[in-house]
């Protein structure tokens, strides 16, 4: 720290740890962790030491590009942001960092990243993270959010993308296998998402924003969460099915997604604020334990 830099207030974060916290890092880290399953199913058996490099810089490059988006989104909903007990804590809501500030860090991220995938990767790598950087913090953050209650729904194609980044970053190319990881993540955004927003409508009511509880109420939402874990069921199937993974997966899978069809029956039948909480995290154990059964099935038994 230089000797002319400002003193933080006590109470208030260092500016390193308010430009942190704009990465949404435990976000991020669920991103990069579904990237690197992706790296890691799409080469058979054990990894080179080159596989395992290039790896390393996917993985640096994903999280700087997704950092980046992730910090472009709280620019553009800071003022709903503070209106929101979740997210009124981040610095851009609070004051803390300016936009001029932060529209630079999310710049100088999004710049390092694809610098990084472009040539320490592989183009398509670069451009496919590039396109859900614009996927999220243009199309979804800034059109999609506040004009439909279906932009959790269109925009999970963005969420749904760090496991075909992966793929792309081993492999130089999409295969269907990439696809079909695409299709769970893409089919598990609406519930996830949906059963946070039951409990937070007041917030999001107050925010303006046209969340599915809000637009047609808490009753319709709980069905579409139950549909979509029905759903959401016959994809997680389809590694199985395709030959991706066998028993070891298969067996986490009926499990995982067993257990989240239970929680969202039980939501559909007697709501409780209490209930959608536990099924908004039962969701995120969900997805990561779904993917650490396949990254186990893929070593062990593959």
């Amino acid at each position: 720290m230089s000797a002319h830099a400002p003193i933080a207030r006590e109470g208030t974060p260092s500016v390193w740890r308010q430009y942190y916290a704009l990465t949404k890092p435990r976000v991020i880290q669920l991103i990069v962790f579904c990237a690197l399953i992706g790296m890691v199913l799409a080469v058979p058996g054990l990894p080179s030491w080159h596989e395992l490099q290039v790896a390393a810089l996917a993985c640096l490059g994903i999280w700087l590009v997704a950092g980046a988006a992730a910090a472009f989104n709280c620019i553009i909903e800071k003022s709903i942001d503070a209106q929101m007990k979740r997210t009124a804590w981040r610095p851009t809501a609070k004051g803390e960092l300016g936009e001029r500030q932060t529209l630079l860090f999310s710049a100088t991220l999004c710049a390092a990243g694809s610098a990084l995938l472009y040539w320490g990767v592989n183009p398509l790598t670069m451009w496919l993270t590039f396109a859900t950087f614009i996927g999220y913090a243009v199309i979804y953050t800034v059109i999609l959010k506040p004009m439909t209650p279906q932009n959790i729904v269109i925009g999970g194609a963005s969420g749904a993308m760090p496991p075909v980044l992966g793929w792309a970053a081993m492999t130089g190319a999409v295969g269907p296998e990439a696809l079909i990881l695409f299709l769970i993540i893409f089919l598990w955004t609406p519930p996830h998402f949906w059963a946070l927003a039951l409990y937070r409508v007041e917030d999001y009511r107050k925010s303006g924003l046209p969340m599915l509880p809000v637009t047609h109420g808490s009753e319709f939402t709980r069905l579409m969460v139950l549909l979509y874990t029905f759903i959401l069921f016959a994809a997680c199937l389809l590694p199985f099915i395709y030959g991706m993974s066998s028993w070891l997966y298969l067996l986490a899978a009926l499990a995982l997604n067993a257990g989240f069809c239970v929680y969202a029956y039980w939501l559909w039948r007697d709501y409780s604020d209490v209930l959608a909480r536990k099924t908004f995290r039962f969701s995120l154990i969900h997805l990561s334990v779904l993917f650490a059964a396949l990254l186990l099935d893929h070593y062990l038994l593959g």
